[in-house]
């Protein structure tokens, strides 16, 4: 990748510059390509980037020229299409040594032993180089294609995104002992069951008795980011 190429902080055509990919030199259409992040990755490392963060959201935004209209974003390109950007992480990971990968992830509509998996997952495969940036989603039409009519008011998403980090750090950090998987050969025992523990988390909005499908990784819990400016978040 050369030094005139757009380089896009987001898993799709384009961020806070729609338009940009008319430029001839832009090569943000290649979003698609493993190759263009393993490129953008290899680029950063060697302009000794400490970390390299992707934004995100759940749908499109819809409410320019008349409720549920999504024709304007689709014609600019705004940040319309747009991948799952955690699935590029590994993969740019592979290719460099020392760069950190922040990604946006929405508590909102996972549940958390499913995105507990998933970036222990990374934070192994990374080596210990993943950051999560916490929201909480601010888009109905994402609501809308995940269950909702609308989405849940601030107040509410936030209260719940506090148990959500609380199941989190359950899973991540106490779940597991660092010396549970021992991989016994002679007695054939692969993960040690009294150095495993359920986290019986009852609570308000998440039930999950745990325990933590995967061993620790190398950070366990990944680097914390929250780009909200509410008191709450």
């Amino acid at each position: 990748m050369n030094e005139a190429e757009h380089i896009s902080p987001f898993a799709g055509s384009g961020h806070q510059s729609p338009g940009l990919w008319r430029h001839p030199k832009d090569q943000s259409h290649r979003f698609n390509e493993l190759e263009y992040w393993q490129d953008l990755a290899k680029l950063l490392e060697k302009g000794k980037f400490h970390g390299m963060f992707i934004a995100d959201v759940l749908g499109g935004y819809d409410v320019y020229k008349g409720p549920q209209n999504l024709e304007p974003v689709q014609v600019s390109g705004a940040q319309w299409p747009v991948n799952e950007p955690l699935q590029v992480v590994p993969a740019m990971a592979g290719v460099t040594k020392n760069l950190g990968f922040g990604v946006t992830i929405a508590t909102t509509y996972e549940q958390p032993y499913h995105l507990a998996r998933r970036i222990s997952t990374a934070d192994h495969l990374t080596k210990g180089r993943l950051a999560w940036n916490i929201v909480t989603g601010y888009l109905d039409s994402a609501a809308r294609n995940l269950g909702h009519t609308a989405q849940p008011d601030h107040a509410e998403r936030y209260a719940a995104a506090d148990e959500y980090i609380e199941v989190i750090y359950k899973l991540l950090e106490s779940s597991w002992r660092d010396d549970a998987v021992v991989r016994d050969a002679k007695r054939g025992v692969y993960t040690e069951p009294s150095r495993v523990r359920k986290i019986n988390h009852v609570g308000k909005h998440y039930n999950v008795p745990g325990p933590h499908i995967c061993q620790p990784s190398p950070q366990r819990t990944p680097v914390l980011c929250q780009a909200g400016t509410s008191k709450s978040g």
